[in-house]
């Protein structure tokens, strides 16, 4: 079997009035809950979604096999392993380099170092 590019991080598509202490209720049954972030924004058609990240890659692929398609305030739910497009992904990782060259930088700077050296 494949390997997700991120096995603690699972999508979710839910009732949109679904609330973060449901999520962590439901959610929470399988293991450990890094974090939860619930989409709510209309216009960018993120309501109704919810990241969920857990602190093993066993407990989020319990979560996938136990309630992908479950019943939840008058909806099946979708369960599935976030994939970011490489798009996303490549954007996010020059956006952490120009961070890291800034502090860099910054750091040379105060140590009174020139590039040179």
């Amino acid at each position: 079997m494949q390997r997700p590019n991120d096995p603690l991080a699972q999508r979710a598509l839910l009732n949109f009035n679904i609330t973060g202490p449901d999520l962590y209720d439901l959610f929470g049954k399988y293991g450990p809950i890094r974090q939860i972030r619930l989409g709510t924004d209309q216009n960018l058609k993120t309501k109704g979604t919810a990241y969920v990240v857990y602190e093993s890659p066993d407990d989020a692929k319990e979560a996938i096999t136990h309630l992908n398609g479950f019943h939840l305030m008058e909806r099946y739910i979708v369960v599935l392993y976030h994939h970011p497009s490489k798009q996303q992904a490549s954007a996010l990782a020059k956006a952490e380099l120009r961070a890291r060259e800034t502090a860099l930088a910054e750091e040379k700077k105060r140590l009174g170092l020139k590039d040179d050296q």
